[in-house]
This record gives C-alpha cells, sequence and structure tokens, in this order.
C-alpha cells in the first residue's frame, strides 16, 4: 500500500484524485489552505487518510506536512504537487505581486514540496512525483503568458529532475490536462486588475467577464484522477501524460507548427556555425 501525498484537495482535479486513491485502499495525505475544507475525506476513511492544512508558498507548513506524513504513515511514496490556480493578464497588465505569487505557488512551491519529500525517496531508492501543468504551456494563449510560463517552468523543472532521480528509482510525471469540469475557469480563476483597452481583442477575450467556458469543459475529473493512478502505478511511469482529447489535438496543433517553423528557417539557424 502506497502514501499520497496530494495538494490542492479541497476541489477539482485534486479533489477527484484523493478520493481516488482512497477508493482503492491506498493512504493518502489530503491538504487544502484550509483543512477544514478536506477534513471530510479523513472522516470517511480515519485510518487511511490525514487531513492537513497546507499553504505551499509557505516553508513551515511544507516542512510540517511532509513530517506529519512520515510520522502517520513511515513516508510519502507519490507526491502530487496539484495546487494552484489561474491567472489572466496582458503581459503589459499584469500585476508584479500577482505574478511572483503566481510562480510561488505553481514554481516554487512545488519544488519546496519536492525537496521535502526526496530525502526520504532517495533512502527508499522508490517513489513518484506528479507535477500538474497545463495544455497551457504548450499553446501559450493570449491573455494566459503569466500563467503559461509558470507551468512551463515547472515542465522545465521536471524534465531535469526525471533524468536526475531515474538511476534512483523515482519517476517524474508531468501531467497537462486540457479543459476540465472543475471550479479552475470559474472560482480559483484570477485576472489582473487593470484592462487595457489595446488588448480587448487578444488578451480581453479570455477575461472572466468574457470567457463561456466554465462549466462546458469536455473533461471528466473523476476519469482524469484514474488516469494518472494508471500512469503512475505502471511500470515506467511517463514522462509527460495528456488529459483529455482537447488537449491531445492542441498539442499536435503545437508540434507540428513548431517543426515547420523550425524547418523554414533551417538555412539560416545552420549558416551561423564556425566554417571549415
Amino acid at each position: 500500500m502506497s502514501t499520497w501525498l496530494i495538494t490542492g484537495c479541497s476541489t477539482g482535479l485534486g479533489r477527484s484524485l484523493a478520493e481516488a486513491v482512497l477508493a482503492r485502499g491506498e493512504s493518502a495525505v489530503v491538504t487544502a489552505r484550509d483543512a477544514s475544507a478536506v477534513q471530510d475525506l479523513a472522516d470517511a476513511h480515519p485510518g487511511s487518510a490525514l487531513a492537513l492544512p497546507l499553504d505551499v508558498t509557505d516553508p513551515a507548513q511544507v516542512a510540517g506536512a511532509v513530517r506529519r506524513a512520515e510520522e502517520r504513515f513511515g513516508g510519502v511514496d507519490v507526491l502530487v504537487n496539484n495546487a494552484g490556480y489561474g491567472y489572466r493578464a496582458a503581459v503589459e497588465e499584469g500585476d508584479e505581486a500577482d505574478v511572483r505569487r503566481l510562480f510561488d505557488t505553481h514554481v516554487f512551491g512545488a519544488v519546496a514540496l519536492a525537496k521535502a519529500v526526496l530525502p526520504g525517496m532517495r533512502a527508499r531508492r522508490s517513489g513518484a512525483v506528479v507535477n500538474l501543468s497545463s495544455i497551457g504551456a504548450h499553446v501559450c494563449p493570449p491573455g494566459s503568458g503569466y500563467y503559461a510560463a509558470a507551468k512551463a517552468a515547472l515542465e522545465a523543472l521536471s524534465t531535469s529532475m526525471r533524468q536526475e532521480l531515474a538511476p534512483l528509482g523515482i519517476s517524474v510525471t508531468i501531467v497537462a490536462p486540457g479543459g476540465f469540469r472543475t471550479d479552475f475557469a470559474g472560482r480559483s480563476l484570477t485576472q489582473s486588475a487593470e484592462a487595457i483597452a489595446d488588448y480587448a481583442d487578444t488578451a480581453g477575450r479570455r477575461r472572466k467577464e468574457n470567457d463561456t467556458a466554465h462549466g462546458t469543459q469536455p473533461g471528466d475529473p473523476a476519469k482524469a484522477a484514474q488516469a494518472i493512478i494508471t500512469a503512475v502505478t505502471s511500470p515506467e511511469p511517463p514522462a509527460l501524460l495528456m488529459l483529455g482529447t482537447d488537449a491531445l489535438e492542441a498539442l499536435a496543433g503545437v508540434l507540428d507548427a513548431r517543426r515547420a517553423e523550425v524547418e523554414r528557417w533551417r538555412e539560416l539557424s545552420a549558416s551561423t556555425d564556425l566554417d571549415g
């Protein structure tokens, strides 16, 4: 039986994953900034669930959550960095404090959790780290530049970590969902206070007051949770797991366009080598 530590379990994909893990008979440390939002999961599974408050930007809470997980269950076998929220703004509109908070949550918070659990995983020569990204890191839509940049940074770190940790028996998987029927595009979505009129037809179309996608997303969080479990428990967990046909199709389009662009400029790119 494995022990999972999952961040951001109050709603959405994190909660669906926590429910699925516990239903399998696994142990789970379920966390949220307000632990009362996940206490029902612990109450329903008193022997296998531990509900803890966790703000991933608070180093003391990160260290405390991992310590309590180790005390209760002996160690963390699977870390799922799921905590996060959306942020929309044209790059020029972005508020510096908002952007720093976004990166603190999605990038530095995830790294802090990984660094806290890795000593135990290295000692056991086993474990899995799952970092939740987004198709946005690949398509980079206007109005989501900062969010896409944060997720792209997390993906780059994850790719390096995978190579560093594979010889030690630890897998690292990036999970990149498309649109799922959660609160991500509703309650969990933030945006810049400033809206510059010149961006109305680009970034402005994605502002909350103009976006009609919430509630119509095609993805099923319960199925996403099962897919993550299947990937993590497979003999060779994937480096990148896309979730949803919309994500698959979007990534294929990005890859095709990027390859075409590289080929179009191949001669100029190759011309910069030293002669001889």
